[in-house]
């Protein structure tokens, strides 16, 4: 299991790597699926928004 210091570790750098990649002037949703792709390419577990009922 990892600790919150190497989750976070993680996410920022996947964070990087879309930005990098994409760029700015995207719609949001189009960040949040790459995000989720590179995240979870690094064995993270990751759920995206879901819909409130």
């Amino acid at each position: 299991m990892l600790n919150r210091e190497e989750v976070f570790k993680k996410v920022l750098d996947c964070s990087f790597k879309v930005h990098t990649a994409l760029g700015p002037g995207l719609l949001e949703s189009a960040y949040e699926a790459c995000l989720a792709y590179e995240m979870r390419e690094t064995g993270l577990i990751v759920e995206q928004q879901k819909a409130h009922h």
